[in-house]
């Protein structure tokens, strides 16, 4: 009988291309307390390179105080190519807390339980840490999505609910059926995930032709329902917090600043030593300069 443990150990090591992989090991060599190295998002879906490689690096020690993660960006001479990384730094103990939805965050357990792989690892003891925490996350998503989404439903319906409302609350800009393209990209995955999570969380369930019904006492559904309403009002004060934070702590901010305005906008952009060094104040006319040069001629470099 399959269990949750057992699709988050098969997701978690699942093939990743060498590119990621060297990403990864420079990732961990060049912080000595690093535990483990998770990949995520679009690319690795996809298999590619093409864009931002996303990865989240945890690290040894006890949880840490304040605002979390550290996040930076760097790039990398690789494999004939430049490849582009946005790195999420915190510690594994802090992970596992917000995976279990211990915190009032509800970001980690919203993407991790999404398809993630662990390119590196510390140990196998690790790798187990890291494994059970990502199952948390997935008991964490299925509980509020049953009691988010309808009485009855497919787990399509249910996943579709979770994530309408986790983009809400956490003041992330997506395009409208943003959870659509998630969902679409593995609709097995999560339609096997959902119930297993529920059974491991111990939510009983109903399954006729594949509609599925929880069974949730009154009581219990009202206590998650007042539970997310805790989350829902922390949500945006938090990522706002993090913004703010991110804005004057964010290594690399100058870099990844100019590669997205190129990308979005053809516009080339030189990162000159003040804007590199000023990141904040230099935004304002970096705009202007996008503006007038996609008014007058269209891209060019200004």
């Amino acid at each position: 009988m399959i269990t949750l443990g057992d699709v988050v150990r098969r997701q978690l090591h699942v093939p990743t291309i060498a590119a990621v992989r060297d990403v990864a090991a420079i990732l961990a060599g060049d912080m000595p307390e690093t535990a483990a190295v998770l990949f995520y998002g679009s690319n690795l879906r996809t298999g590619e390179t093409e864009g931002v490689l996303d990865f989240y690096v945890l690290t040894a020690g006890p949880p840490e105080r304040g605002l979390w993660p550290t996040v930076s960006y760097r790039e990398f001479d690789l494999h004939g190519e430049t490849l582009r990384a946005k790195i999420a730094t915190m510690r594994l103990t802090t992970f596992a807390k917000a995976a279990a939805a211990q915190t009032l965050d509800t970001t980690i357990w919203t993407r991790f339980v999404q398809p993630s792989a662990l390119v590196w690892v510390r140990d196998p003891a690790t790798a187990n840490q890291v494994a059970a925490a990502i199952g948390d996350a997935a008991k964490s998503a299925a509980r509020f999505a049953a009691a988010l989404g309808p009485q009855t439903g497919t787990a399509d319906d249910y996943w579709r609910a979770l994530f309408r409302q986790t983009y809400a609350a956490e003041l992330r800009v997506e395009r409208k059926g943003r959870e659509g393209q998630i969902l679409g990209f593995d609709p097995g995955r999560y339609a096997e995930l959902l119930p297993l999570a529920w059974t491991a969380d111990g939510i009983a369930y109903r399954d006729e032709a594949g509609m599925l019904k929880p069974d949730l006492s009154p009581a219990r559904r009202n206590a998650l329902l007042r539970a997310w309403g805790r989350r829902r009002r922390a949500g945006k004060p938090l990522n706002v917090a993090r913004l703010v934070r991110a804005a004057f702590t964010f290594e690399g901010a100058a870099r990844y600043g100019v590669w997205k305005v190129e990308r979005h906008t053809g516009v080339a952009v030189p990162l000159t030593p003040w804007r590199e060094k000023h990141p904040i104040l230099a935004a304002p006319g970096v705009f202007w300069r996008v503006w007038r040069a996609r008014a007058q001629t269209g891209p060019k470099t200004v």
